[in-house]
This record gives C-alpha cells, structure tokens and sequence, in this order.
C-alpha cells in the first residue's frame, strides 16, 4: 500500500517535468540600468570632452541639454524599476519588507556566513537542545497523571471526506506561491499547470487520507534557521529558530485535514475558547482587547491586577507525538483512519538545514511538530487544550496565544490567600508541563501589576516564585506586540511606535525620489500606517499626548508622500489622501470589531461582551438596533474598556450604517461617516 502512494507521487512529479521549460516565462525583469542609458552616458562624455576642448558656447549647450536628458531618463528608469518591484510584492508583506531590506542593505552577511560544516553544527545544536530538555523533564512513570478527561459528548472524528478537483484548485488558489528547495517545479509553475494535474493530485490526496498513510517524501523538510531578532550573533546557534520549508504537494495535503479537522472542532465547540493563536476570526489584536477590557474594568472597581506572562522553551519541538495522540483520542474523539493518518503524519519524519547552497545532513525527527507546517500550530493548541482547565480550577483568568500564556488576577489587596492560589496555580502548571515534556522558561516569565497608582504604591515589595526564580513585577511589559505598563497607558508602546516608525520613515526618504506617488504609498501603508493601525483599538479613552504622537507620525508620513512643506497646514493633505485621522482610525477600528462581534465574525468572547439595549417598556428607540452601555466608575478606566466603548461609538452611528448587508459594504460606509466627521465641509 506504501509503495503505490510512492510511485503515484513519483509519477506526478514526472508529469510535472516536461512543463519545466515553461519557466522562463516567470523570469525576474532585467535591472533598471539598460542599454539605452549606457549609450547615452557614453555619449554623454563625448558632448563634455567636446565642450572642454572647443569652449565654445555652442558644445556646452549641446553638453547642458544631454546631461539633462540622461539625467531624466536615468531616473525614470529607476522609479520605474523600483516601483515595478515594491507593486510586485505589495499583496505579500512580507515580500514587500524583504525587497526594501535588500534595496536599502544588499548584502546579506548573515546567510553568506554559513557553510556546510556550519549547517551541520547548527542541525546537531537544535537535535540537543530538545533532547536535554527531554531528559531535564523525564519523570518516573509512577508519578504520571491520570489521562486527560474527554471533552467530547459521543462525538467521534473517524474518517476523513475525499475531495474533489475542484475542492483542490480553491485550496491551490488561496495558497502562496512560496518554493520549497524539496519541489522539482516552481509552484508558481505548478499552480499554472493545476487543469492538467488536478487529477493526479486529487487522487494522490484521496488515496492518503482513505489509507491513513502518508508518504514519506512529503515528511521530509528542509530548515531554514531565521535570526529571532535583528543584532543579535549570528554565529551562535541559540539566537536563531528554525523555520521548517516542506514540500507543496505536503502542503496541499495537510490544508485539507486541517479543514477538516477545524470543521470538527468548530461544529462540536472543542477549542478552547480563550485560545486566539492560528483561529479564523482571531487575532493577537482581538486577544489583548479582551484581557485589557478585564483589566480595566477590574481597575475601574479599585481592584488590582497582577499580570503573569508564562514562556515556554522550544514549546513546539518538545512536544511528545504518543501524548498527543492519546489526547487527540481520548479528550477529542478523534478515532480510526483519521488517528492512523495523524501518528503516520508524525512517525518517521526527517529534517536538513539547508541555507546558501549549502545542506546539512538529515536526521530523523522524532519529537515536536514541525514549525511553518500547516497542521503543526493546530496540533500545538490541541496539545495545550488541558491547561485551561487547570487555570479554571485555581479560578485565575487567562489567555493564550498559540505558546504565550497570559493569566490575571484581580484582588483588592495582595493577600496571603491572593499569593497561595498563584503559587498553588503556578506549580500544578509546572507539574503537568513537565509531563507534558513543555519546559516552563521562569528566566523569561514577567510579571505587571496594574491598577490605580493608589493601590500600586503598595506593591512594591511584591515577589512570586515561578519554578525556582523569583520574580519581581516589571514597570513595562511586551505582550503580544504591545508594551503594557502599571496604569495602561501605552505612553511606553506610543513611544515604541513613534521610534520605529520614525526609522522607516528615513529609510523611504532615501528612496522617496525614486519612487512612483503609487509605490512610495504602499511602502508608507505597509511600514507605517501598519504600525498605527496595529492593535490601536486599545488606545481608545487616552490621553492627547499619546494620540498627539502617533498623528505627528501620521502628518510626517503625509509630508513625505505628497512633498509638503513643513510650514503648510496638514488637513487638507490628508483630506486629499482620504487619510483618516488617528482618533478616527481608532474609532473605526473598534466599530469594525463591533460589528464582526454583532455578525459572528469575531471570537465569542468578545460578541459575550455585548447586550442589546432592551428597555423595560416600549420606546421608538427599540427598533433602533441599540447596545447596552455598562455602567463604570472611572472615565480614565471602565470608560476605555472594549464592553463600554463599543457600545458608545455603535449607538452613535446613523442606523443606516448598522444594518449594512455585508462587512464591505458596512467598511465603506463606515469610513464615509467617519471622514466626514474628521473633514467637515
């Protein structure tokens, strides 16, 4: 049975060479600089040896009008190109930031450094590494919990559904044309080629899923050790994180169990519900707009809050393949084929780095779950699922993203009881982590604590144990992207993104007279409004001087865009670039969750935070399609919370606007309200 899945693949990839010629249609442009500006700089310094040597007026002139034309032509040309490659990667980001990156700084030390031996190195350091992480968490059997209990009630996920041709070209369409070094053809060129190999394919997949078998070429990956951070050495092996590449037709193959297994999870309400990372309809921004609201209403009735973020090391390779399929088993109900089909996914797998021409050589990969896979972030949150209820069980609020935990306490006071349920919590999390083979990093796990200034004063003597590590409350926190701090607010995270901002603004200045109006605005939306915009549904309620900062980075951008000079007024330059202002953006933002939360397309913990306004006796205000406004305390909090503000801007909305069909329809018109708000006539 193996051996037919083999040779099948294997002749879909011969039918796949003799359209290998094809390739040279998909060629990169030539570089800006082309033959016509060669002939006219050669000729250019015939007309300037002419004018030295005659001195006469006429030669000069001849020179003076050359000069100009080679110049012009010279930077048409270059905008040209430029703004040929930005428009070229402006649908994927991260294209986008790497073409800039390499025309601001060409020359890539860091992957040129590596060498075959330096490949090897670096495979053996990461193969360590979990392997001392597996024998620092060995415990003795006896020791071991009992199995997870079931979520399910009678469900049972046994098969999977074959699929049709057409089922696989909308699954092709939606996927990036990214080339592994392990596929024979460029999926661009495949993806060309999909009438002519759909069946193949199909038939390829179907007989995988039917069989619970997957092949092993598909379980074969090639890494690729990406930097964590800009400057740090890149010759150290820890400072790097490996970024599995897999074939495309692995690809095409795990999207469709992946389907089919979310279609499962959904239908039978088995995620965890304050789990955002790798979810439809969740976002980190979604995330932080729950557990701020929390924190500022809890704030608001004179609570404090500590704050606990929980890191884990390399939590994605130590995970434990026979503990996960237990899991998926016994809590889950996934059963028969569709088990085969997963311990068959994670058996036998192999891996090499390969970077700079160079490759390692392969080792087999018997823990975790490979990294930039598609089904390997899905398989990680299910193997996290028992954690929320040990965190219900000591009674703490929390959420997790994907590896990054974050849980929260409100007390009064920090008591003697307050600290005996975080340690309490903390330890029974250690305890079933280092069954579960997931290292708790306490070097790294932060603490905030978050309230009033009143009430923080008396915090600071403040400690807690986390694995053997005592750690004190931090006065700023990173979480998610965003930098929290005791009285949140974000003056710490405004000033981050005024700096960073600021960087790339001088970095597209360079290139600003180079660029087409159209290029040098999509550099501008992807490295600076990208940065307003991100998660700025929690600026909501701040203070002038911090939404007074991120307009300055706003006016700069529109500055440089448009060529205004410092000394002229700025309105009517962003009215002429349909640029919302920031307190607009803000506005606009939390509507939009708003309305996804009315319309589920938002996670549930967020549409829970909402009630219909339903007044005790009949009012024309009844058909008005309006939301209850909670009652706070404090306008410097409660007033600022997701469950206050959303209701405030939505009641305040022409009722036209909110019954709007579908979610573009409600965006336009959205912005076309909010514009006129911002820009009165």
């Amino acid at each position: 049975m193996v051996n037919c899945y083999n040779s099948s693949l294997s002749s879909c990839l011969e039918q796949l060479a003799p359209v290998q010629s094809k390739l040279v249609l998909f060629s990169h442009s030539a570089p800006w600089y082309t033959d016509e500006l060669r002939h006219l700089k050669s000729k250019r310094r015939q007309l300037e040896w002419l004018s030295h040597k005659t001195g006469l007026t006429v030669h000069q002139e001849m020179y003076k009008q050359h000069l100009q034309l080679y110049n012009d032509t010279l930077n048409s040309a270059r905008s040209s190109y430029y703004s040929g490659i930005i428009q070229s990667g402006s649908s994927n980001p991260r294209t986008l930031f790497n073409t800039i990156n390499t025309l601001l700084k060409p020359l890539d030390t860091i992957s040129h450094s590596f060498s075959v031996e330096k490949c090897n190195n670096f495979l053996s350091f990461f193969n360590d590494k979990i392997s001392t992480i597996h024998s620092q968490l060995t415990i003795d059997p006896a020791l071991r919990p009992k199995p997870d209990p079931p979520l399910t009630t009678g469900q049972s996920f046994s098969s999977f559904a074959t699929i049709t041709s057409s089922d696989l070209s909308s699954i092709v369409s939606t996927m990036k044309s990214t080339t592994c070094s392990l596929d024979l053809l460029p999926t661009t060129l495949l993806k060309a080629c999909l009438p002519i190999l759909s069946t193949l394919i199909t038939n390829t997949v179907n007989s995988s899923l039917s069989s619970g078998h997957v092949p092993s070429s598909l379980k074969l990956a090639s890494v690729t050790p990406v930097l964590k951070k800009p400057g740090l050495d890149p010759d150290s092996p820890n400072n790097y994180r490996p970024i599995s590449n897999l074939p495309f037709l692995s690809k095409i193959l795990e999207r469709v169990v992946a389907k089919q297994l979310i279609t499962y999870l959904d239908t039978n309400d088995l995620f965890e519900l304050f789990q955002s990372g790798f979810r439809s309809k969740h976002s980190t921004e979604t995330a932080l707009l729950k557990v701020t609201n929390d924190l500022l209403l809890s704030s608001d009735a004179g609570s404090l809050n500590i704050l606990i973020l929980l890191d884990l090391s390399a939590a994605f390779d130590t995970i434990n393949h026979s503990i996960l399929l237990s899991r998926l088993q016994s809590t889950l109900g996934i059963t028969g084929t569709t088990l085969s089909w997963l311990g068959s996914y994670l058996s036998d797998r192999h891996q090499f780095i390969a970077i700079n021409n160079c490759q390692s050589a392969t080792t087999p990969l018997i823990h975790g779950v490979p990294q930039g896979s598609v089904l390997g972030p899905l398989l990680f949150i299910l193997y996290m699922l028992p954690l929320g209820q040990i965190l219900r069980h000591h009674g703490l609020r929390f959420h997790c993203y994907a590896d990054e935990t974050q849980l929260y306490l409100p007390s009064k006071t920090i008591s003697p009881s307050t600290l005996s349920t975080l340690s309490n919590c903390l330890t029974d999390i250690k305890t079933w982590m280092q069954n579960s083979f997931l290292k708790l990093n306490s070097n790294k796990s932060e603490i905030l604590i978050i309230g009033p200034d009143t009430l923080t004063h008396s915090t600071m003597n403040f400690t807690l144990n986390i694995d053997g590590s005592t750690i004190t409350p931090s006065t700023k926190i990173r979480n998610l992207g965003v930098i929290l701090d005791p009285t949140l607010s974000f003056l710490p995270h405004v000033n981050h993104i005024t700096k960073t901002a600021f960087f790339h603004l001088r970095n597209i200045a360079r290139l600003r007279p180079n660029l087409s109006t159209t290029a040098a605005a999509t550099l501008i939306h992807a490295f600076i409004s990208s940065r307003l915009d991100y998660c700025n549904g929690l600026l909501y309620g701040t203070t002038n001087k911090v939404l007074k900062k991120l307009q300055y980075v706003q006016n700069s951008a529109a500055r440089l865009l448009t060529g205004t000079r410092s000394r002229e007024h700025i309105t009517p330059v962003l009215r002429e670039l349909h640029w919302l202002p920031i307190k607009h953006r803000i506005n606009y933002k939390i509507v939009l969750i708003t309305y996804k939360a009315l319309n589920s397309l938002a996670p549930p913990y967020l549409a829970d935070l909402l009630h219909h306004h339903a007044p005790s006796r009949f009012l024309r205000s009844n058909s008005a399609n309006l939301l209850q406004v909670p009652r706070t305390e404090r306008r410097t909090w409660g007033d600022r919370a997701f469950s206050v503000a959303a209701p405030t801007l939505w009641n305040s909305l022409p009722s036209h606007i909110k019954v709007s069909p579908t979610l573009s329809s409600f965006k336009s018109a959205l912005k076309t309200y909010l514009f006129t708000l911002a820009f009165p006539t």
